[in-house]
């Protein structure tokens, strides 16, 4: 990460503003974030199986019967569990 004098890159009457909200301090400016993919065509059978584990175990399902009815590890269920709660 770099820093940049923001009168090289912003136009005054921005400055003018943020210094209202934020005189005199570095001041961090994330990236804007990148749009979520949607699943290609060829995951799409297991983006809906993820998403189905992740709505049962929501509803109070057992991690051990995911595991057996969609022959997974448990590991593996929680991996998916993992994945599922970021989105």
């Amino acid at each position: 990460m770099s820093y940049i004098n923001a009168n090289i890159v912003l136009p005054e009457e921005l400055i003018k503003e943020i210094q209202k909200y934020a005189d005199g301090i570095n001041l961090y400016i994330p990236k804007v974030p990148e749009p979520k993919r949607a699943c290609s065509s060829y995951k799409l059978e297991i983006c809906k199986r993820n998403q189905e584990i992740y709505g049962r175990f929501l509803q109070g399902e057992k991690v051990s019967k995911l595991a057996a009815e969609y022959f997974l590890s448990e590991k593996s269920i929680y991996r998916i569990l993992g994945e599922m709660k970021k989105k």
